[in-house]
């Protein structure tokens, strides 16, 4: 009994030491800190902005159209009156919400993926085909047909906003799996051939238990990094929708909706265009130094070097 609890010490401060290390080698990656400050103020912004400044995003002031910045309308109103600051945070609560949330789908069937043709042999070349004909798959053309097919009979069912979000939320997702699961396998096949996973196998350990105890921990680098440029992917690709004009209802804002709707008033207010286009740009580039960093801080091979 002592013996073990001996062990089990040893176990849990070597986790720690772990993450520690970890901790400590992100926080010398100077970008992935500030990538990390911009995407809190961002995510805080777009969740307690709307109780600070009080605006209805949908309300509508005739009298203040096309207006500059004022202390009522920091950021300036629309061509019929809309609030801009106001839009803004209330469409960056949905792209944060798209992103987050078909990232997770894609994280989730890419690692599935990767993770079964890696480990079972006899799964490799099927899903691994599967995994090569999504990707021959034209995505954008794809994502519209399906799009246009789906979005009146989801709209009837479960509303015009909450329809479409779950729409795109699962186009997006079940289209970006792909690479995760390319990388997931490639580290998967290393690593059932080590020492560790061999010995695992050798005292009758389960495959379940191999895959959760010695697999995924030491893929968690990959998917990390995978999950952050899943979350950039998935809000440029929804305001790539947006701004084509097949994603969320008019009156339902969103970044690439006020990206579209502002082309067409650039030369009169190029605000509304700038607004949004900055916040896609720092929302995307904050995500993609957080990957870096978690990339350089989880990947053993790289701490060594440094």
């Amino acid at each position: 009994m002592q013996f073990n609890r001996k062990s089990e010490k040893t176990v849990t401060m070597h986790h720690r030491s772990i993450w520690n290390d970890a901790w400590r080698h992100f926080r010398k990656h100077k970008g992935a800190l500030v990538g990390v400050f911009v995407f809190t103020f961002i995510a805080v912004g777009v969740l307690l902005g709307p109780v600070i400044h009080g605006v209805d995003p949908n309300s509508i002031d005739f009298k203040a159209r096309n207006m500059g910045p004022t202390w009522a309308h920091p950021l300036g109103t629309d061509n019929i009156g809309h609030d801009t600051l106001a839009q803004i945070l209330a469409g960056g609560r949905v792209s944060l919400a798209v992103g987050l949330s078909a990232a997770f789908i894609a994280l989730l069937l890419g690692t599935l993926v990767g993770v079964l043709a890696g480990f079972i042999k006899i799964l490799d070349g099927p899903l691994m085909r599967l995994t090569d004909l999504f990707l021959a798959l034209p995505i954008l053309p794809l994502l519209l047909v399906t799009i246009l097919l789906f979005r009146d009979s989801l709209r009837t069912a479960f509303g015009p906003e909450t329809g479409i979000f779950l729409l795109i939320v699962f186009v997006i997702g079940i289209t970006s799996w792909m690479h995760t699961a390319r990388i997931v396998r490639g580290d998967v096949l290393s690593i059932k051939e080590r020492e560790f996973v061999t010995a695992a196998r050798s005292i009758g350990t389960r495959q379940h238990r191999i895959v959760f105890r010695h697999v995924l921990p030491n893929i968690l680098s990959p998917i990390m990094v995978s999950a952050t440029l899943g979350i950039a992917n998935a809000i440029i690709t929804e305001s790539a929708l947006s701004f084509l004009g097949l994603g969320f209802p008019p009156d339902f804002p969103t970044w690439g909706r006020l990206l579209y709707d502002g082309t067409n008033f650039i030369q009169i207010t190029p605000s509304r265009v700038i607004w949004p286009g900055l916040f896609i740009a720092l929302t995307v580039l904050s995500v993609n130094y957080i990957g870096d960093g978690l990339r350089d801080a989880l990947d053993p091979r790289i701490r060594n070097l440094n």
